[in-house]
């Protein structure tokens, strides 16, 4: 939707030197989660100074999302029997809870009254009694909309009718808004967005606002006191050189994501087809390292067993959903272009997240110094593996290093074993 962008977002891809070296080392805030031995290498110099406060997204937000599977092929029987299969699953108890409808769902104008209508053809029964339906399943409604004249399939956008639309939106029983950014007859989204946001609060009900902004006018440096999350990339497409390069994108912003608001990378693909077992492994473990939105791209109803089990994997989901809300980040590379990558980030109880990504076409043995990590030298850790389920390492010091197999990623959490366990 947004592909015209594409060249402007590609100006803040991350440049990385063939030679191995580590990120420039930052200052970094501070908190009562937040102590040795991790050291100061983590910027949060924005931490928890930005987000908006409306009661929702304390943790990244998690369920589904309609456009990267169907795209406009959607009507009430597959959000449903969606519902349906996430609760089957189990995927919903793993926290998946938002049913999120993409473009496509309203009729081609508004009514005489200037409201928004449910195509009658694909939402017979209206939005009203699908949301009921959802909630009857102990999960959420979420709906989109544009900060243009028209969404970006030509339906009929909220510019100038935000008032309307969001007082509609809360007698339906709505959860969540994603909000884009087509026909935005050149209005700065900084002009645009807020509208919406206050016409949201006004409802008195609790609306998820999600701003899809594509990252053009740097939303991270604004959209904390607008939405709960901010797209920071174009849209994500089911390649390998997508996923990629929308992680290196999202990575310019960790320090602005915190409890309240979130850097959003986009949706997933996993399961769509377009990536290997091991290249979905990898965009699940980074996508939850930088505390994204998970939300699944795929169609649940017909899942693979290796869909199932990366999006179903508790421990990483746990690494995104964990209550520091620190957005971990690239940290160390080396290899080829720099395609021998360490990712890392700190969570709550003085631990560390860590990916090992191997973004080359060989298999290579990839390695990070206690330094990269911000522990101090002298820290001996337990390790343990997040897709093995097994603690690999009760004392480990120094370094962290395993054989990774091509654009494979391997995640693991450190515990430093001078912390108590109860300590947070």
């Amino acid at each position: 939707m947004a592909t015209v962008y594409l060249a402007i977002l590609y100006l803040f891809q991350i440049s990385v030197m063939v030679t191995a070296r580590t990120l420039p080392v930052h200052p970094y805030l501070l908190t009562s989660q937040l102590q040795k031995p991790i050291s100061n290498i983590f910027d949060t110099s924005k931490y928890g100074i930005l987000q908006l406060d409306n009661g929702v997204a304390r943790t990244p937000q998690m369920g589904w999302n309609s456009w990267n599977f169907f795209a406009c092929n959607i009507n009430e029987t597959v959000i449903k029997e969606t519902a349906d299969a996430l609760v089957s699953t189990g995927l919903a108890a793993l926290g998946y809870d938002y049913v999120n409808i993409d473009d496509c769902w309203s009729q081609w104008a508004r009514n005489s009254q200037g409201q928004l209508v449910p195509d009658a053809k694909t939402f017979p029964s209206g939005i009203k009694a699908l949301a009921d339906y959802v909630h009857g399943k102990g999960l959420k409604l979420g709906i989109y909309s544009d900060a243009g004249i028209f969404t970006c399939q030509v339906r009929p956008g909220s510019l100038y009718h935000e008032n309307d639309d969001a007082d509609l939106f809360a007698s339906w029983d709505i959860d969540y808004l994603k909000y884009d950014n087509c026909f935005n007859l050149g209005i700065k989204p900084q002009e645009r967005y807020p509208p919406m946001r206050d016409a949201l609060n006004a409802t008195g009900r609790t609306i998820f606002y999600s701003i899809c902004e594509w990252g053009v006018d740097d939303p991270a440096l604004w959209a904390g006191k607008v939405g709960n999350s901010w797209r920071t990339t174009d849209d994500i497409n089911d390649t390998w050189a997508s996923m990629t390069t929308i992680a290196d994108l999202n990575d310019k912003w960790a320090a602005y994501a915190g409890p309240g608001g979130w850097n959003d990378p986009d949706m997933l693909e996993v399961g769509n087809g377009g990536m290997s077992y091991q290249e979905y492994r990898a965009h699940f473990s980074i996508w939850a390292l930088m505390k994204a939105p998970l939300l699944i791209g795929c169609d649940v109803r017909n899942m693979t067993a290796e869909t199932f089990e990366i999006l179903s994997n508790a421990e990483v989901i746990a690494v995104d959903q964990d209550s520091l809300g620190v957005q971990g980040r690239q940290v160390l590379v080396s290899g080829t272009d720099g395609c021998h990558q360490v990712w890392a980030g700190p969570l709550s109880k003085n631990r560390v997240v860590v990916a090992l990504w191997n973004r080359c076409s060989k298999v290579a043995n990839i390695t990070a110094e206690w330094s990269a990590l911000g522990l101090e030298s002298s820290t001996r850790v337990s390790v343990r593996d997040l897709w093995k389920h097994e603690v690999v390492s009760v004392s480990k010091v120094a370094s962290i290093g395993t054989k990774v197999e091509a654009h494979a990623c391997e995640m693991f959490i450190l515990t430093p074993q001078t912390v108590s366990s109860s300590e947070i």
